[in-house]
């Protein structure tokens, strides 16, 4: 059997979002918040950098004329630069100009209408890389410095794209006291985050979502601008109950 599932918020990123399912994970309280509204697709790939998320965003966004017969994105978030920021010649490294052009790139997929993938219904949120405590971390090299300078590059992809950024380096670094060793609260081992770092991205997220695209705010002071795909129990007509049962769409 296949599921017919509803509309969906879509994650595409690397281990930040792979991750983002842990307990106190960014896509679990997305799914909560969102719940019986839209569902969260989790594409977060760990180790993967904007070079290889191109060819990894062709197979999972739909092309316009499959878009009609699936589930549609309506809020698409873009979290890369963690591994892209890695320093050369470690094979995860994108230079940040081709980072820069490889978000754009995939941004465009969605919002430009000559793309094969355009969807005009989707919202675009881009997250920055979380800062970096190289006091923690023992993996492959990571400088704090350059991490910072590709959040920076994220902000600059998006005025370029009109798009709206969750600049997450500077919340944390803000609550960590502009500390890079204060940063550790956040970071459980110097790069991924912790349940406090990913309450922040959750939060910058969510704020975003009502400043900018209050037409996906999912709580109940956005005075019911999303419904529920399935009528609350206490909707549904007891007499003939079939009608009120039925799947609806999720914005008002």
């Amino acid at each position: 059997m296949a599921a017919n599932v509803q509309d969906v918020v879509m994650l595409v990123g690397d281990s930040l979002t792979q991750r983002g399912w842990e307990q106190g994970g960014f896509a679990q309280l997305l799914s909560e918040a969102y719940i019986r509204k839209l569902d969260v697709i989790n594409r977060g790939l760990g180790g993967y950098q904007t070079d290889w998320a191109i060819p990894i965003c062709e197979q999972i966004f739909a092309k316009q004329h499959e878009q009609h017969h699936v589930p549609q994105v309506k809020l698409l978030t873009i979290w890369y630069g963690a591994n892209d920021a890695a320093s050369a010649p470690n094979p995860q490294h994108v230079p940040i100009d081709r980072y820069k052009a490889n978000l754009s790139h995939i941004i465009n997929m969605v919002k430009s209408p000559t793309s094969a993938y355009y969807s005009p219904e989707t919202r675009i949120i881009l997250i920055t890389p979380p800062p970096v405590n190289t006091k923690q971390w023992v993996g492959t090299p990571r400088v704090f410095e350059t991490t910072r300078s590709y959040a920076e590059a994220v902000k600059e992809v998006g005025e370029k794209e009109n798009v709206p950024v969750a600049d997450v380096w500077t919340k944390i670094f803000d609550a960590a006291g502009r500390s890079e060793q204060a940063c550790e609260k956040y970071l459980n081992d110097g790069l991924h985050l912790t349940s406090d770092g990913y309450n922040i991205v959750f939060h910058a997220i969510m704020d975003i979502v009502g400043r900018v695209y209050p037409e996906l705010d999912p709580t109940w002071e956005a005075h019911g601008r999303l419904q529920t795909v399935f009528a609350l129990w206490d909707q549904v007509n007891v007499q003939n109950p079939r009608p009120s049962l039925m799947k609806r769409k999720v914005q008002l």
